[in-house]
């Protein structure tokens, strides 16, 4: 998909393309996934997330960025399954059967005005194929998006924050469930935490967030 190969392997990626991107595994910390010496950093100690870790794919830089743009934007739903298998190997990789046993797979909610105008919502179609392959529940209709707000991508941080707050419903008993939200990007984590908010309220015992790409700040 990015150099023409005619060696893309199972993902569409060949093995130096695969090699090339930004992987997301330098220490970091484990709850918001931003970089660290690999331990709980200090904004989440001192502002603790709705949500309790992050697994994330890759670092949003290029090129991986214009792939999630084609993914999203000029239905390049091909992309889900490269994403899906890169993300499961990567989960199972990190040992996630020992260390959290996650009951209920959940994608981040798109409004249903968005949803027309899209066509496609880009984290469920992906979550569809962890959710299969993985064998954990997948529940894409007990969370819904109630409110339509502006694009989070077009906001800065405290305007993502005040945008998002109370977006989200859920009708679903979740007491004591482990949830793994799937998203495409995480930036600020505002929304995911929103929803883990929201779900952390209907019960939920620990939530996780499993994105594809990560944010991370601009070196100065």
């Amino acid at each position: 998909m990015l150099c023409a190969s005619h060696d893309g392997g199972g993902h569409g990626l060949c093995s130096s393309c695969l090699q090339s991107l930004a992987w997301h595994i330098a220490p970091k910390c484990p709850q918001c996934g931003l970089l660290s010496n690999g331990l709980i950093c200090g904004s989440c100690l001192s502002s603790p997330p709705s949500f309790d870790a992050t697994h994330a794919l890759f670092n949003y830089d290029y090129p991986l960025d214009r792939l999630l743009q084609h993914y999203k934007y000029k239905e390049s739903l091909h992309l889900a399954d490269a994403f899906s298998a890169l993300l499961i190997n990567s989960l199972l990789d990190t040992g996630l059967n020992q260390k959290s046993k996650i009951d209920l797979i959940m994608p981040m909610p798109m409004h249903h005005e968005r949803l027309k105008q899209r066509g496609f919502n880009q984290a469920l179609e992906v979550a569809r194929l962890i959710s299969k392959n993985m064998q954990i529940k997948l529940d894409y209709t007990s969370c819904q998006r109630i409110k339509l707000t502006p694009p989070q991508a077009s906001l800065p941080l405290k305007e993502r924050i005040k945008n998002i707050r109370g977006v989200f419903q859920c009708n679903k008993n979740l007491q004591g469930l482990s949830v793994a939200l799937v998203d495409d990007v995480m930036t600020t984590g505002a929304s995911l935490n929103e929803l883990a908010k929201t779900l952390k309220q209907a019960g939920a015992a620990h939530v996780e967030c499993w994105v594809i790409a990560r944010t991370l700040p601009k070196p100065y």
